[in-house]
């Protein structure tokens, strides 16, 4: 196991961890499941738009760019786990499990895990000191670790510019949606435009990785679309029939805000939709090697059975890529937030313990 390999030497351990503990944050649990969970206006009077302060922080993901610019997190881009797992039901009826799962998957390989603080966007001294490399601690634009390439509307890594909105994938996206879904983006233009996604970035990107989790992110960002940014009045809860207009797409993707009188989902709602979007084209994990466009390979060790106990390992070993070697309150935090991320897998997964039990 990678866990048996030690990085830092004991004593670059001991110092660091001397300078840090005092800042560090005993990790609270995480918030259940809020007490109403039907659809209602969440771009209401308590939560108005407002435009960015010098200084906000906004990253890759439309959603929680929205919550912020409402005010459902803060509106700075820095948050703790508990804030973004309300928020993201609160302002869309994200589903408890998987609001959970991804903001904890987010927090141990892009946030800081001593002050518990996540920037949805890029590293800021607003998380606190830095526990010892290799940690990133870079926030949600950090590449290939959560967020990575074949965005819907960002670019590659590769091309810069990771957070600003794309206006040319995005009219990609129209074209997509008018050409399979009457103009709107519904399943069929999900599975379609995802596909499109990879192949694109095959042929453009001599960089183009494609391995977990980024592998099942990517399905993940074109179910939630939408999930998550479909008024939930429309009365439609058949996953078939949902159906997303472009001017309400835009109003997310670019301008990190809820359209006028919009209601969130009229039940809690997550990945609906991943593994029928994953079957309309079967692809397996992989990257382009020796910095070549329309040179794919793939990678028979990157996991790519969603919701399998591999996509759990393999998290926890990247995570261990992190933290090889954690010492006191460091090792507490990673033991309990890794806990806390496997909830939604201890019906049918045996628990990974790299770090022991407190």
């Amino acid at each position: 196991m990678l866990w048996l390999t030690v990085c830092l030497s004991e004593r670059d351990q001991d110092a660091a961890m001397e300078r840090l503990s005092g800042r560090a944050v005993y990790p609270p649990s995480p918030p259940g499941p809020i007490a109403f969970n039907g659809t209602k206006l969440v771009n209401d009077e308590d939560h108005p738009w407002k435009p960015l302060r010098k200084g906000d922080i906004r990253g890759p993901c439309p959603g929680l760019n929205t919550l912020a610019s409402h005010g459902y997190l803060p509106r700075n881009g820095v948050a703790t786990p508990a804030q973004i797992i309300t928020a993201a039901q609160e302002g869309f009826n994200m589903a408890h499990g998987a609001a959970v799962t991804a903001t904890y998957a987010a927090l141990l390989v892009d946030g800081n895990l001593l002050t518990n603080l996540l920037s949805i966007g890029g590293k800021t001294k607003r998380t606190g000191p830095d526990p010892p490399p290799p940690a990133i601690v870079g926030g949600l634009n950090t590449h290939d670790v959560f967020e990575g390439d074949a965005s819907m509307t960002r670019a590659d890594a590769f091309f810069g510019d990771i957070p600003s909105f794309n206006q040319t994938l995005f009219d990609q996206l129209v074209d997509f949606s008018n050409r399979y879904g009457d103009g709107y983006y519904n399943l069929t233009v999900a599975a379609e435009y995802r596909y499109h996604l990879i192949q694109q970035a095959i042929a453009t990107n001599p960089n183009f990785t494609f391995v977990s989790p980024r592998y099942f992110t990517a399905y993940g960002e074109s179910a939630f679309t939408l999930n998550l940014f479909v008024d939930g009045r429309d009365n439609t809860t058949a996953l078939g029939g949902r159906r997303l207009d472009m001017d309400t797409a835009l109003s997310f993707f670019r301008d990190s805000r809820f359209p006028p009188d919009f209601h969130r989902a009229s039940r809690p709602t997550g990945t609906d939709g991943v593994r029928e979007i994953m079957a309309a084209y079967p692809f397996k994990p992989g990257r382009n090697v020796d910095g070549k466009i329309n040179n794919f390979v793939e990678d028979p060790t990157s996991p790519s059975d969603f919701g399998g106990c591999g996509l759990y390992e393999d998290f926890v070993e990247k995570v261990f890529a992190l933290y090889p070697n954690p010492k006191g309150v460091l090792r507490r935090n990673l033991i309990i937030n890794l806990h806390f991320f496997y909830g939604v897998f201890a019906s049918r997964c045996e628990e990974a313990l790299p770090y022991g039990t407190l």
